[in-house]
């Protein structure tokens, strides 16, 4: 996924051109308002790679974006952000006449960090037996508007639970091709092994049929993911598992997003890697740090986690939990989240 501003012309296409370079077979691009729209026409123009596009908020963006890309993503838990009176089977049927119009192929992206809230009241804080249930009928929405050219995912920055819920949707939709991916894995070297556990353990079962890997790099770096994905694909083909060591779970828990065209301030990048160091110290406590680049997957992506930060065009929101601490300067920030994590140490001590 290209993580430059889509508004950004030239650093998007050089992006685009640096996936492609590394491999990538496919670039995904995000698309949140009409300059995004306008811009990605631009973007098209210079560049000879299949493109899908990520609808994130606005799924109306789809008919304006369409003629220009090859694939759709739409997320169901995104769905009811606009005209919020209309069934979201309305809102579906209109995304698969779109696609159908331009030749597009759909990817029903489910997201356990951002689920659609009548499958969180239905199964509360079951969150697998939620996405799982929500892929599998977005998928019968699918048949039922006899649209076959689609795929789904089913990520989550936890790869115990990708392993789990792909796992679960196979068995129920065998006939549904799967992308997989651990979204937010964070940073080298853990975000790689976070997604290896995962992608190892799938794979092995003969589940996903394409994928992406998500780490929180430079820019220039990001085909760093398509060397990691196509390493780990060689490995299971030859039978090469990597061991994960027992206590690899506990500790500290870093979570960080990949970087998207949706980051407004690309400090995001350098203060996950500043939270990274200065957390060394708590490395030996159960705490789970979560580090997002956007006011879109941010506010409900970090809720479950002890600490949350994330990031605004000039000033990153403290979490605690799903609790508000404050909004504070990229050169304050790391002095609060010390704070914060020294008051949980000496809380559960």
């Amino acid at each position: 996924m290209a993580a430059t501003r889509t508004q950004d012309v030239a650093a998007t296409r050089h992006q685009i051109a640096l996936l492609q370079e590394a491999g990538a077979d496919l670039v995904r691009i995000a698309i949140d308002s009409p300059k995004d729209a306008e811009a990605l026409v631009e973007i098209v123009r210079g560049v000879d790679v299949p493109l899908s596009v990520d609808l994130q908020e606005n799924y109306r963006m789809a008919e304006v974006v369409a003629p220009h890309v090859d694939k759709l993503r739409y997320n169901p838990g995104h769905l009811h952000h606009h005209e919020r009176g209309k069934p979201v089977q309305e809102k579906v049927a209109w995304l698969v006449d779109i696609a159908r119009k331009h030749g597009c192929a759909i990817r029903i992206g489910v997201n356990a960090g951002s689920i659609a809230p009548e499958y969180k009241e239905r199964f509360g804080g079951d969150n697998v037996a939620a996405i799982v249930a929500c892929a599998v009928e977005h998928c019968d929405l699918m048949d039922a508007f006899d649209f076959p050219g689609f795929v789904v995912s089913i990520k989550d920055s936890d790869p115990r639970l990708v392993v789990e819920a792909n796992t679960r949707f196979a068995e129920a939709r065998p006939d549904v091709p799967i992308h997989l991916g651990v979204t937010e894995a964070g940073m080298p070297p853990e975000g790689i092994i976070k997604t290896r556990i995962a992608f190892e353990q799938l794979l092995a079962r003969g589940i996903g049929d394409t994928l992406r890997v998500s780490l929180t790099v430079p820019f220039d770096d990001k085909g760093k993911e398509i060397e990691v994905g196509r390493q780990i694909i060689a490995d299971v083909e030859n039978g090469r598992f990597r061991s994960v060591p027992p206590n690899f779970f506990d500790g500290l828990n870093i979570i960080a997003c990949p970087s998207c065209s949706r980051v407004e301030n690309e400090k995001f990048i350098d203060l996950a890697e500043d939270v990274k160091r200065m957390t060394e110290y708590a490395a030996e406590y159960d705490l789970t740090i979560a580090i997002m680049g956007c006011r879109v997957n941010g506010p409900g992506e970090t809720d479950d986690a002890d600490l949350g930060l994330w990031c605004g065009p000039t000033t990153v929101n403290l979490k605690r939990g799903e609790e508000t601490v404050g909004a504070f300067a990229y050169d304050e920030i790391l002095d609060k989240l010390r704070s914060e994590i020294d008051t949980l140490i000496a809380r559960r001590s």
